[in-house]
């Protein structure tokens, strides 16, 4: 399908006698590099004014949650703000769409958050941008005209929240930042693009089939605080102290980002033996970027290996979500309660 935007100043004014027959997006902006100008930051309403005639296509509001770093947000920004957007959509049912502006370096795990709390069929797009405004080549005006684009079409319906830059459109379940500076840094590597957006419109190939958003099992409308959850590294030789300690800090959980498929240190597996017992959830990811671990079989212990690197661990595994993503949906599993098996079930379903 296609399906042109262009962009106007707000949505005070974007009066025009055919409003009706257009799509009403609403931008909530926290702040981030696409704001981020030399001498302060733009607003949700500055951004806007940035692309010309969007108005012709579009009703576009605006709303300013935050303006921040995303590195500054909180997990009480998060609640907050899932909470207005799911208050939007209870309250608007002409809104055809959000698009949330957000920095880039966070802007994957607020994607992923508000992807397993929001509860709507109706397109959250999650957009920023690499440069900053008044910089050369800033790609916040082309970027959030396709973020608008992607937000006000039918077809962007049920598929979850999308992150939306250079071009691409990917699910907020894999896409990651791949580099610190490149425009197309934002990359879901072996899962692929949902589709991509570009001046002729449109085009979608695929479907994110884990549940999220109306599918979802996480309510908010009975969280108020988010359990702290720490991420940890294995490298060589780590000690498994660091572990025990971030427990000791107040920590609710623990996400270790393991050598390959779920390797760790021999002081780190001592260590996941120790805190899980206290009743301390573990669950183990890869640091290598992409790929999948495992639940780990059992039987080591029971036939006698001698081998530590396959003697039983109580971890639960991460599947395919990197240490940050899977940080999030551990601290929303322990909103449900501690049981491991439940929260390995959760783990291998979203």
């Amino acid at each position: 399908m296609t399906l042109w935007l262009a962009c106007g100043p707000s949505v005070a004014a974007s009066q025009s006698p055919d409003r009706d027959s257009r799509p009403t997006v609403r931008l909530i902006a926290t702040g981030g590099t696409i704001s981020n100008r030399p001498g302060g930051r733009l607003t949700a309403t500055q951004l806007i004014a940035a692309i010309p005639r969007l108005s012709r296509h579009v009703v576009a509001e605006t709303e300013q949650f935050s303006n921040v770093a995303s590195s500054s947000l909180t997990r009480q920004d998060w609640l907050s703000l899932a909470r207005r957007i799911n208050e939007l959509f209870a309250k608007r049912p002409d809104l055809s769409g959000i698009v949330v502006a957000s920095g880039t370096d966070a802007l994957e795990e607020t994607a992923f958050f508000l992807h397993l709390t929001v509860r709507t069929d109706r397109p959250v797009v999650v957009v920023g941008s690499m440069r900053r405004p008044r910089t050369l080549g800033y790609d916040g005006a082309r970027n959030l005209l396709q973020a608008f684009q992607v937000a006000a079409a039918p077809a962007s319906r049920g598929r979850g929240v999308l992150v939306v830059l250079n071009n691409e459109i990917n699910s907020a379940r894999d896409v990651t930042k791949t580099n610190a500076q490149r425009l197309d840094t934002f990359s879901s590597r072996a899962h692929g693009a949902l589709g991509f957006v570009d001046e002729h419109g449109l085009v979608y190939h695929r479907r994110v089939e884990h549940p999220h958003t109306l599918a979802s099992e996480f309510d908010l409308r009975v969280v108020w605080a988010l359990p702290r959850v720490d991420v940890l590294l294995a490298y060589l030789d780590a000690p498994g102290d660091l572990l025990v300690a971030a427990v000791d800090a107040g920590a609710d959980g623990l996400i270790l980002a393991g050598f390959g498929a779920g390797g760790s240190s021999p002081s780190q597996r001592e260590a996941i033996r120790q805190v899980t017992a206290a009743g301390v959830p573990v669950v183990m990811t890869t640091r290598t970027g992409s790929g999948r671990v495992g639940p780990r079989r059992r039987t080591a212990r029971s036939t006698g290996s001698p081998d530590p690197e396959t003697s039983v661990s109580t971890y639960i595994s991460g599947a395919d979500l990197s240490p940050i993503k899977a940080r999030i949906l551990l601290m929303l599993a322990l909103t449900q309660g501690s049981d491991i098996a439940e929260i390995q079930r959760m783990f291998l379903t979203y």
